[in-house]
């Protein structure tokens, strides 16, 4: 009996709300859809709260209730999940309000948008640069901002993001081999421009040892001509690995490499 009356409550305060509700969006005084909006965003409820403040936000422009508006409705997306019209509707804002009240909040969480939104390592990166820029932008506006170690996070991250995507891709030119051209070459040049651009990622001694082996495949399938340059540049490349990595978990497969490669001149 008691379950049945909770259940009976319960579906009132519902139908109560609901009703509530649908008798706001028809309703004309924008001054109440406002502040409803500011109501339900309290209580969490982001998608009516960014409803009603769409609908308001053209009405309120020039008003001093239009900045919080639309700061709000950016957050009503972002608590949503919506990254990427939160986003917008924060570079709107500061856009808009470049000394605004919100400004800084607005450009940290466009970043933190951009961030959340960022696509796997194994496709296209555009919005990860994108991300990388909002970041850095929001930084150099408010150097002192409390949230500045977040955001210099969130940068390392979708740089590793972005030096695994490089190696990835030098790792498959390894694997393609002389298959339709010498992709051996482009996983070496591939590796040394990501160690290039990111000299300090995690990846440094998986990208080097693939330079190394994509060298010595080289030197292997060169044409007599080119054997023993290439052999050499083999060798020059294992004394930089084994110099920078002398514990390297790749250390075996370096002193193969190294000796199959010094083998080779001398019988020349």
């Amino acid at each position: 009996m008691k379950k049945n009356l909770v259940l009976v409550l319960l579906a009132a305060i519902i139908f109560s709300s609901c009703g509530e509700y649908n008798k706001l969006l028809k309703s004309t005084d924008y001054e109440y859809k406002y502040e409803a909006a500011k109501n339900y965003f309290a209580k969490g409820q982001y998608t009516r709260a960014a409803t009603l403040l769409n609908e308001v936000i053209t009405i309120l422009k020039g008003t001093d209730k239009a900045e919080e508006s639309l700061y709000m409705l950016g957050m009503s997306y972002y608590n949503q999940k919506d990254y990427s019209t939160a986003a917008q509707t924060f570079m709107t804002y500061y856009n808009t309000y470049p000394r605004g009240t919100y400004t800084e909040l607005a450009r940290f969480h466009s970043g933190k948008a951009l961030y959340l939104e960022s696509p796997d390592a194994r496709l296209d990166q555009s919005g990860t640069y994108i991300a990388i820029q909002e970041l850095q932008m929001f930084m150099e506006y408010f150097p002192q901002s409390s949230q500045k170690k977040e955001a210099q996070e969130m940068i390392f991250s979708l740089q590793d993001k972005l030096v695994m995507k490089e190696f990835l891709a030098a790792r498959l030119y390894y694997n393609l081999g002389n298959y339709n051209g010498n992709n051996f070459l482009s996983c070496v040049i591939t590796a040394q421009n990501a160690l290039k651009d990111y000299p300090y990622t995690y990846l440094r001694e998986e990208l080097s040892i693939l330079i190394l082996r994509a060298k010595h495949e080289m030197a292997l399938h060169s044409i007599v001509e080119k054997k023993d340059e290439r052999f050499r540049e083999t060798i020059d490349e294992y004394y930089a690995f084994k110099n920078e990595f002398p514990e390297s978990k790749y250390m075996k497969e370096a002193n193969r490499i190294f000796k199959e490669s010094s083998r080779t001149i001398e019988e020349e």
